[in-house]
């Protein structure tokens, strides 16, 4: 199969990179949860350069068949690479591909991983497909707080286009939540779009102080005067 040929070429290329004295420190980053092959990410882009150039040709089912097998593979270079592969051919995904978004989110999950799915996977998605702003609707209230996370995070790269109402809303909805993860992406987001309209996070950070924990408001506040 096309998916076991890219991903064996894939293995060889990091294998290649890999340094054997990275391994302990990577790994203790990500509070042990992974096992790494020891592949900075400057070494990692460029083993996979034809890989990439390989996936702004592929139809949106190959690519999801091949990032689920990717997601597979046991070292955490590989889930990064999968990430890598989505954002350069995200155009080729389709509405129906929210789902296969979503159990890589759920699976494996954690701050790597989901941030880069929630801002140029997911976000690009749903901006294509504006329909797809209804499940956003539903995963900001969901138990799953990467799911959660993403919803919030996934305007992150909108700029000019983020719709602030929905991003307040968001902000709104979890403020109480005592989730570090939610709160630091509470304020993420909101330190992302005071780039376009610092006032308007200004206003909303004052009046509700109350309700956002230190965290946000020391990130949304972090570059404003």
């Amino acid at each position: 199969m096309e998916v076991d040929r890219q991903v064996t070429t894939v293995r060889a290329a990091l294998e290649a990179v890999a340094d054997p004295d990275r391994v302990e420190s990577m790994t203790r980053y990500m509070r042990d949860q992974f096992p790494f092959l020891g592949v900075a990410s400057p070494e990692l882009r460029q083993a996979i350069k034809p890989l990439l150039a390989e996936a702004r040709t592929m139809a949106g089912d190959d690519l999801v068949a091949l990032a689920d097998r990717l997601w597979a593979q046991p070292e955490r270079e590989f889930q990064y690479v999968a990430t890598l592969v989505l954002r350069r051919a995200i155009t080729a995904l389709e509405a129906h591909h929210l789902d296969d978004l979503e159990a890589l989110i759920t699976t494996k999950s954690w701050w790597d991983t989901v941030d880069s799915l929630a801002a140029w996977s997911v976000g690009p998605l749903v901006r294509a497909n504006p329909e797809l702003t209804a499940t956003m609707d539903d995963w900001i209230d969901h138990d799953d707080i990467w799911l959660a996370r993403t919803a919030i995070l996934h305007q992150l790269s909108y700029k000019g286009a983020t719709d602030p109402d929905r991003l307040f809303l968001y902000a709104e909805r979890r403020a109480a939540d005592t989730e570090f993860f939610i709160r630091k992406a509470i304020g993420w987001a909101l330190r992302q779009y005071a780039r376009q309209e610092p006032d308007r996070v200004r206003s909303f950070v004052e009046a509700n102080r109350d309700r956002l924990s230190g965290l946000t408001v020391r990130e949304a506040t972090k570059h404003l005067d």
